[in-house]
């Protein structure tokens, strides 16, 4: 199996125990769902699909992914640009964010379609997130849209994550529009209940479910936090509450590991009920840790 996550990856600076201290890694939502695939699936390849700057910074961060098992062939470089940074702002286990990302070289990721269709070429699975869509311009996102389009059409297949983040739009219907649009060229979808309550109106996780079914979406697999998740495959609907978390330190990367853990499970033959519990159990792991990124066999 050959992965190509796509989006961005940036410099993380996380909050350690000493108020006031930061740890300084590595981490993005496409790039956190490489790492654990990469992690969970050691036979397969996983690459990512960015641009980066030609500075130190990016420098280190390229040797980051490669240290840890990703494919970097597809990474773009930019002499006029450098990587984003962001900061974990935690209340209790609860995170926001704060980003310094607006001249990010990933921005520019999609501007070239035989960039695209290069690094899609010999790929199984494509998977990107709305966060991916909302950092590029207008032009862009209809490129990488128009190009999974025909990948998929020529048989790979494409995972969305829709993962709805208002204050990096011009407007919040251009943002539900390009979701959508996102929705139509994919296989599976991976929203999270609150937020499409939030921007859809969705009543609950079932009708999240619908909504996406109804744009010819096979798999919807609907997170709910600590709640009931739902999976519609093919017209069948499975339920599954997960089990509860001992201890919860920093609920960043939660949503990106159960995706990583859901899609390694279904790739391995796991019916979706089992998928689904696969994908909570490494979340429940996650977000027992401070930062996004967790080494599974330490």
């Amino acid at each position: 199996m050959r992965y190509l996550c796509i989006g961005e990856c940036m410099v993380e600076m996380a909050p350690q125990a000493d108020p006031g201290s930061y740890r300084m890694g590595y981490a993005g939502d496409t790039l956190n769902t490489a790492w654990y695939l990469r992690q969970l699936m050691p036979d397969a390849r996983v690459g990512y699909l960015t641009a980066v700057g030609q500075d130190a910074v990016s420098d280190a961060m390229l040797a980051f992914l490669a240290g840890a098992g990703i494919d970097t062939a597809h990474v773009q470089r930019r002499g006029d640009r450098t990587v984003g940074l962001y900061l974990i702002q935690l209340t209790g286990a609860e995170r926001s964010f704060a980003y310094w990302r607006g001249q990010s070289a990933a921005r520019t990721l999609a501007q070239d379609a035989g960039v695209l269709d290069a690094a899609l070429t010999g790929a199984d699975v494509a998977y990107l997130s709305g966060i991916t869509l909302a950092i590029l311009a207008d032009a862009d996102r209809a490129r990488l849209l128009d190009r999974l389009g025909a990948w998929r059409a020529g048989g790979g297949r494409v995972v969305f994550d829709p993962n709805l983040r208002p204050r990096l739009w011009d407007d919040t219907a251009t943002m539900c529009r390009a979701v959508m649009q996102a929705a139509a060229v994919s296989d599976t979808v991976l929203p999270s209940y609150d937020d499409e309550a939030a921007w859809f109106g969705d009543t609950d996780p079932a009708a999240t479910a619908a909504r996406y079914a109804a744009a010819d979406v096979t798999e919807v697999v609907v997170k709910n936090g600590d709640g009931p998740m739902l999976a519609l495959c093919d017209g069948t609907t499975v339920t599954v509450t997960p089990p509860p978390v001992a201890r919860v330190v920093d609920t960043t990367a939660a949503g990106d590991s159960f995706n990583a853990g859901y899609m390694a499970a279904r790739a391995g033959g796991a019916d979706p009920a089992a998928a689904l519990a696969a994908g909570a159990a490494l979340a429940g792991r996650v977000i027992g840790t401070r930062g996004a990124l967790l080494h599974l066999d330490g």
